[in-house]
């Protein structure tokens, strides 16, 4: 038996865009169209124009890779780089416009929060469903059944239809499936943008477990420690192309060089890859200094501002939000989050505007870091971007007002405060 799991070759999906639809007509209407025209409608019939405004744009072009059983493969790219478009494929949700893929074993695959699920079925019977999808037999899915749902830790809602879980109760439950009904192939996208920080160890550390069990695993995520934690190799995907793969320290370090340097202002309105109610949602950010004057990069020790657009859907509802904003390091590891609430304040919100968080004496020593940014609304998640959504370079400052500069290079943080001496015992 080989060892080769999946097999890609000269894979290419392209989608038609800007496409002008025209209406469905009944079967009459047809008959009597092709009755009443025939040449007309034999001569269309052959026609290669597209139709007005059709534009074809390949989210996949000539991607080609082997990954061997027992591997655990990392694939990592900017959005819309085709990651989550190559892992439909592979999971047979669509299919290649060109190109081949072979794969040899069950496939388990988490996608997006709930694919798979029939919200109108409860907990219990959608790890039912999911099996048989799956290609269990009843016997195997009543086997684990007692692990999935603990690990799932919804044992009070098992009986309750999965349309009224959480987005973290729909996580959680399609994880616990996924990744104990044994696939020989388990394929995750995503799946720690979701969920409080317990449950994405707990996800790291089963993913651990199915590697070590010799499961072939692909990984997609923006979180570049996980992956360089848990894939030995890796794929850089960059416009619908293979830009780099192999040692994954080596394929990160691409990556993060493709990022460019942070711009004055990203926009970030038209990015998808978010969860939340869409109540109130970022559409900008960039950093000022204290005198409003933009920033393109930081210095250690300064008075900075983070400033974040905003836009509600309701115009004139007041909302009551709960902004907050993370740093981390390049490597997906976040050194810090901060919520308006930590000061014991949230921010009243109505039509469009700016939240600023003014940070005095910026700690991070010199290198790019991370932001993310999330937000709450009337006490409900609105918006939550999964990936980064901006860079920042910090450049060597005087924090300690001292001259000196810390450890640059080894140690991200800069804190201050004062060293005591007593004698005696």
């Amino acid at each position: 038996m080989s060892d080769v799991a999946i097999r890609v070759e000269g894979l290419g999906k392209q989608y038609q865009i800007g496409a002008n639809r025209k209406p469905y007509k009944t079967i009459r209407e047809s008959i009597t169209d092709i009755a009443l025209n025939p040449l007309r409608r034999l001569r269309a019939g052959f026609s290669a124009d597209a139709p007005n405004g059709e534009h074809a744009f390949w989210a996949l072009k000539d991607v080609g890779f082997e990954v061997n059983r027992g591997e655990v493969v990392g694939i990592i790219g900017r959005n819309g780089a085709g990651k989550s478009t190559l892992l439909k494929i592979l999971s047979r949700i669509t299919e290649p416009t060109e190109g081949e893929v072979e794969i040899a074993g069950r496939v388990g695959s988490l996608l997006e929060v709930g694919t798979g699920f029939h919200p109108e079925l409860t907990g219990r019977e959608n790890i039912y469903l999911n099996g048989a999808i799956l290609g269990m037999k009843r016997s195997e899915i009543h086997r684990r059944f007692d692990e999935i749902v603990a690990f799932s830790e919804i044992e009070r809602f098992l009986e309750t239809p999965v349309k009224h879980y959480s987005s973290g109760m729909y996580t959680r439950l399609a994880f616990a499936v996924a990744a104990h009904l044994e696939p020989e192939i388990l394929i995750v996208d995503e799946v720690l943008a979701v969920g409080d920080a317990a449950f994405q160890k707990k996800c790291l550390g089963k993913m651990g477990d199915v590697a070590r069990h010799g499961r072939t695993v692909l990984l997609v995520s923006h979180n570049m420690a996980a992956i360089e934690n848990l894939c030995p190799t890796s794929i850089l995907l960059s416009g619908g192309r293979i830009a780099n793969q192999g040692c994954t320290r080596n394929v990160i370090r691409s990556y993060l060089q493709t990022l460019g340097s942070f711009a004055a202002e990203t926009r970030i309105a038209s990015r998808t890859d978010r969860t939340g109610t869409g109540e109130v949602r970022l559409t900008s950010f960039h950093l000022e200094d204290t005198d409003g004057r933009p920033l393109t990069a930081v210095t250690s020790g300064m008075d900075v501002v983070f400033v974040f657009g905003f836009e509600c859907r309701r115009e004139r509802k007041v909302w009551k939000v709960d902004p907050g904003l993370s740093l981390g390091t390049n490597d997906g590891y976040t050194l810090t989050v901060f919520y308006s609430s930590y000061t014991g304040s949230t921010l009243d919100a109505v039509g469009r505007g700016t939240f600023r968080c003014r940070i005095d004496r910026f700690p991070l020593s010199a290198g790019r870091y991370t932001v993310g940014a999330r937000l709450v609304a009337g006490g409900e998640e609105a918006d939550w971007l999964r990936g980064p959504i901006s860079l920042i370079d910090v450049e060597s400052g005087d924090f300690y007002g001292t001259g000196h500069k810390g450890f640059e290079g080894s140690t991200p943080l800069l804190i201050d405060g004062v060293w005591e001496v007593s004698q005696g015992s």
